[in-house]
């Protein structure tokens, strides 16, 4: 007897949207913002209300944003701040002593610093940071319906990451930009398998009104928007000759935004 009855088929799973914050001070410097509470930047106010329209497209059934004041503005701006909750887990990385710190400043006493693998003195470890996130991706999982989510730099690349089952190492090859949007899904023919459907997609004059419908709906096939170092792509390539990338991305069409 069959049993695909799509009357009683099973509820989508949740996708997860996940915006970071707009343009601060300190991330226009390239200073390392944690625990500091940094206001937007006037650009970044802008930038922040441009995610106004993609969002409005989108009918979520939960929203949740990091404590931190960047990003329950950057939620505000977007036209969901009267429907957030606080959702701790979402806050930054902790960097320790080197908050309010550039990379280029600590690689000078510590070369080949990695935050990726070797976290921060008196912060996060990597480890710390992965158990942080599963935490959160387990909770998130449970969910019904879309999921909007405002946070952060550093620990949104590493929560691509862990969505997709890969170490914390490898967020060093998923860069996401201010006041960006990410779209954390399901593979159309095995929704069992998490995909990243879209990333580090940011309005601009150039962009669509809202992001094409096939890249950001479940069952249909979908575009991996990537603006990310050469590097990056390299090691895809290389995983994908090595026969170790998954599927979602070695089918994915990467666009340069």
């Amino acid at each position: 007897m069959r049993t695909d009855d799509p009357t009683t088929a099973s509820p989508a799973p949740p996708r997860l949207f996940y915006f970071r914050h707009g343009e601060t001070l300190w991330s226009l410097s390239g200073r390392h913002t944690g625990v500091t509470d940094i206001a937007l930047t006037a650009h970044g106010e802008a930038q922040g209300q441009a995610l106004r329209p993609w969002v409005q497209a989108i009918t979520f059934a939960h929203v949740l944003t990091s404590p931190r004041a960047r990003a329950r503005a950057t939620c505000d701006l977007a036209g969901l701040g009267d429907r957030a909750q606080i959702e701790p887990d979402l806050a930054e990385w902790d960097y320790g002593d080197y908050e309010g710190r550039r990379s280029v400043d600590i690689c000078e006493q510590r070369p080949g610093w990695n935050i990726f693998r070797d976290g921060c003195p008196n912060g996060e470890s990597p480890s710390a940071i992965g158990d942080r996130i599963d935490r959160l991706i387990a909770r998130l999982r449970t969910l019904d319906g879309d999921v909007a989510l405002f946070s952060h730099g550093q620990f949104g690349e590493a929560f691509g990451a862990r969505w997709i089952g890969l170490p914390v190492l490898e967020a060093q090859h998923l860069e996401i930009g201010p006041a960006s949007m990410n779209v954390l899904s399901w593979d159309r023919d095995h929704p069992e398998t998490p995909v990243l459907a879209l990333w580090n997609a940011a309005p601009g004059p150039q962009a669509p009104a809202v992001p094409p419908p096939a890249d950001l709906t479940l069952g249909r096939r979908r575009r991996c928007c990537v603006r990310q170092r050469p590097a990056a792509l390299a090691f895809a390539s290389r995983l994908a000759v090595d026969g170790l990338l998954p599927k979602y991305l070695r089918k994915a069409r990467h666009k340069w935004l």
